[in-house]
């Protein structure tokens, strides 16, 4: 798209040459004062505003700073025959982009400085979009709920995040562990420089110890050359320590000195060094039982959990599951191009009714399977997993004591919002006579629909 740029005058052949010389490269509008200018401006977003210092009425250096509170102000680069070095740099406080003497203008130079700040401008857009993408990738608005549960986890990691706390998460594998510390190092000040990760569980301890602090050339055999471990490429932001239930105790007496000190050594070197970095621990282990079990040292527990935290299963947070289930339709009917308005009450009242072993992550593969296999814009029981279905169908429904274990325990609110999931699977899904078989007018219906986030179903 040709950018566009407003040229500011009060003299016609200055306004006209420089049309004329700029029409090839840009969509040039002119105006020969400042409320002409304006007019224009606040009419319709410019690319770049080059203005004559001395105007009619208002100088070019008053239009730049009200072109500059527009909601899109536009490159505004200011020009004069009075030039001085001291205007210059009031141009550049006073919101200016560039400056140009007119004495001196050269058609070559003019052209470049409007391109430079054009590829500038372009620069900062892209930066800011960059970084809202990351915040919304990794922000707390990533967290899905709003149940108790949830509801205090989001309360600690907003607290927590802006601290220097070393964070133990503790939670059932699929709960969200590694994402809640995403959001951490996001929230914190440390944002912007590297959040490292280690699952602790995938390496031999031998590997683990030098992946964790690297490693000098020659220290074992195979160590061809030195290596910089997990701990110095963290340097100056998170590390994530998954899974540190499992790892051994010669790692374990490392990570409590570090912890103590802020010190540690490369495998094969005796030279100290140090790391300004945030620990984050997680483990699906009962830390407790592995300290008993003389597994575990319990100083270090100690030292992991200034902060801990733990994170709800999902059987926890049954109101979460339609929250959740339509946050993940979205992602995945936009990244497979499917078009979805949302679940039939059968599909629904399996959601609530299964177990979900697997968490959240499980729950998160079955809607992918379910958007995958679909073939209309609502998903059916049929399009979630068979494993699913069958684990529900299988079960004795109010003769199952666990089953009977969630309705007696349910909540006023969690009660009306399996009698609304009933009706509509009754009327299979007709709004109108799920209202009429509950006695609530339609207005009232809908409205609890958004009260428990059953919009979609």
């Amino acid at each position: 798209m040709t950018p566009t740029l407003l040229i500011v005058d009060d003299e016609k052949t200055t306004r006209e040459g420089l049309r004329a010389a700029l029409e090839d490269r840009y969509d040039v509008y002119l105006a020969e004062d400042a409320k002409v200018a304006m007019e224009l401006l606040e009419k319709d977003h410019f690319d770049v505003l080059l203005t004559d210092f001395r105007l009619p009425s208002e100088d070019g250096m008053k239009l730049i700073t009200r072109a500059k509170s527009l909601t899109k102000p536009p490159i505004c680069i200011l020009m004069t025959a009075y030039g001085s070095e001291e205007l210059a740099v009031d141009a550049m406080k006073r919101g200016a982009d560039d400056y140009i003497a007119k004495g001196r203008l050269q058609i070559d130079e003019l052209e470049m400085r409007i391109a430079n700040a054009l590829r500038r401008q372009n620069l900062e857009v892209e930066n800011v979009a960059l970084h809202q993408q990351l915040d919304s990738k990794f922000g707390l608005q990533n967290l899905v709920g709003e149940s108790a549960p949830m509801k205090e986890v989001f309360d600690v990691v907003q607290q927590v995040a802006p601290t220097r706390a070393t964070v133990l998460l503790l939670g059932e594998s699929g709960t969200g562990k590694e994402m809640v510390a995403k959001v951490i190092h996001q929230l914190s000040p440390r944002a912007r420089r590297p959040m490292v990760t280690v699952h602790c569980a995938a390496l031999a301890p031998t590997l683990l110890e030098s992946e964790l602090f690297g490693h000098e050339k020659g220290a074992f055999t195979g160590a061809y050359e030195r290596r910089i471990g997990r701990f110095e490429q963290a340097q100056g932001g998170t590390l994530f320590l998954d899974e540190i239930g499992e790892i051994d105790a010669s790692i374990q007496i490392k990570l409590l000195r570090f912890l103590g000190e802020r010190t540690f050594e490369r495998v094969g070197s005796n030279k100290t060094q140090t790391a300004d970095l945030r620990l984050i621990a997680a483990t699906n282990k009962d830390l407790g039982e592995r300290v008993k079990a003389g597994a575990f040292r319990e100083d270090l527990l100690f030292r992991l959990r200034v902060v801990e935290l733990r994170l709800p299963p999902l059987r926890e947070r049954l109101e979460d599951i339609p929250l959740l289930a339509r946050t993940f339709l979205r992602e995945f009917s936009e990244e497979n191009s499917k078009p979805m308005s949302g679940f039939t009450a059968e599909a629904a009242d399996l959601l609530l009714q299964y177990q979900w072993p697997g968490n959240v992550r499980e729950l998160r593969t079955a809607i992918e399977h379910a958007v995958v296999l679909c073939r209309g814009e609502k998903v059916a029981a049929r399009d979630l997993p068979a494993s699913l279905r069958e684990t529900v169908t299988k079960a004795p429904g109010e003769k199952d004591p666990k089953r009977l274990l969630t309705r007696s325990s349910l909540t006023l609110k969690e009660a009306e919002r399996e009698l609304i999931i009933n009706a509509l699977k009754a009327t299979e899904g007709n709004r109108t006579l799920a209202a009429q078989k509950l006695g609530m007018s339609r207005r009232n219906f809908h409205r609890k629909l958004h009260q428990h986030h059953l919009e979609g179903f």
